[in-house]
């Protein structure tokens, strides 16, 4: 199963660890999307910076 990352909010006033952890996702911009594998690696980085994204499954 995968998951499809999209980032909403821009990274403008947010914490270092927060910009740091959405590159690490592999987003740029706001509205971008990619596909990660669903691992624990990286549902623990979609929970430091859900206020940012939103998650969607897909197969």
């Amino acid at each position: 199963m995968a998951l499809k990352i999209t980032q909403k909010k821009g990274l403008i006033g947010t914490k270092q660890n927060h910009r740091d952890t959405i590159r690490t996702l592999g987003l740029k911009k706001i509205h971008q999307s990619v596909v990660r594998e669903d691992t624990p690696e990286v549902r623990g980085m979609i929970r430091t910076v859900a206020h940012l994204v939103t998650v969607e499954e897909v197969d």
